[in-house]
């Protein structure tokens, strides 16, 4: 590891922290096919229906976020080739930065709130791609529903929200950091109808939201845990998850195809201890990391 890295506090995951999956085997059309895209990124597929959710892979490193942040357009082809829907949970940069460009390649819809949409508009994904919702309706992908659950960001930087309200306005694109507002937050709940996951993207969310619903998988921010108490332990009785697959503990700015580096403040084996601890399954994934879950309904865990 780099000398500058060991000074500032980060770190490689341990190869022995990384799980093996629930499942090895692949080729059912129904099978559950996950990828970990690293930050919040993830890639839901079967046989029939391809979903993204936050896709960032471009990662600009620190010295270029002073300046209009670009799309890697040829990595982000590389890397997705194909879409049906690609899902903002909001639109601060590293959830946002490469979801029109996907968007433009592949001919998905880009769903998210007004202000993901009010980015998707600048950066020329056409109109009848864009669906903007505020959440708390069923919306059709294929086979699979779709379900936005409003939520909240966590207070992440010194105790505060960073760029916090909504972008009303088209911003400049490529955009600088300071136009992307995270704008309403939303929770998704992806039904494939035989299993059903949750994807929490930032360090808080509001229980009243989540209360009822039920999940076989969680794909769940490990900035949390620090920031709000009693995180994992409210997420699962809310939603009584058989999997939870951290996510958003990696630094967002080393680049793709590198080792990632964790967030110095994010204790990963803790947070690993914590989700065994009430109950569930930890599935930590590298980046670029695949999982093949079973094509039937988990059982759902006793609490």
């Amino acid at each position: 590891m780099a000398l500058w890295k060991t000074l500032i506090g980060l770190r490689t995951p341990k190869k022995d922290w990384y799980t093996t999956g629930p499942e090895t085997i692949s080729g059912n059309a129904d099978q559950l096919q996950v990828t970990y895209l690293g930050t919040a990124g993830f890639i839901l597929k079967d046989g029939h229906r391809t979903v993204v959710l936050d896709p960032y892979i471009s990662r600009p490193g620190v010295t270029s976020l002073l300046s209009p942040l670009v799309p890697d357009t040829a990595l982000i082809r590389e890397t997705i080739p194909e879409a049906d829907d690609v899902l903002v949970g909001h639109a601060h940069y590293d959830h946002i930065l490469d979801a029109p460009d996907l968007c433009k390649q592949t001919g998905a819809r880009m769903i998210g709130s007004a202000s993901a949409i009010m980015v998707g508009r600048a950066a020329g994904v056409p109109e009848a791609q864009l669906r903007a919702t505020n959440g708390h309706e069923d919306i059709a992908s294929g086979k699979w529903t779709i379900r936005g659950l409003p939520s909240k960001h966590g207070k992440v930087v010194f105790g505060r929200i960073p760029f916090p309200g909504d972008i009303t306005k088209l911003p400049s694109w490529p955009p600088r950091l300071s136009e992307l507002k995270h704008g309403l937050v939303l929770n998704w709940v992806v039904d494939t109808g035989n299993l059903k996951v949750v994807h929490i993207d930032s360090a808080d969310f509001i229980n009243e939201e989540l209360r009822g619903q039920q999940a076989d998988i969680v794909c769940l921010c490990a900035i949390g845990r620090r920031y709000r108490p009693n995180y994992v332990k409210e997420v699962v009785e809310l939603l009584k998850p058989r999997w939870i697959i951290p996510c958003h503990w990696d630094t967002m700015m080393t680049p793709f195809h590198a080792e990632p580096d964790l967030i110095p403040t994010v204790d990963l084996p803790g947070f690993l201890q914590e989700i065994r601890d009430a109950g569930c399954e930890p599935l930590l994934m590298p980046i670029k990391g695949t999982l093949y879950f079973p094509s039937v309904k988990a059982p759902k865990m006793d609490t």
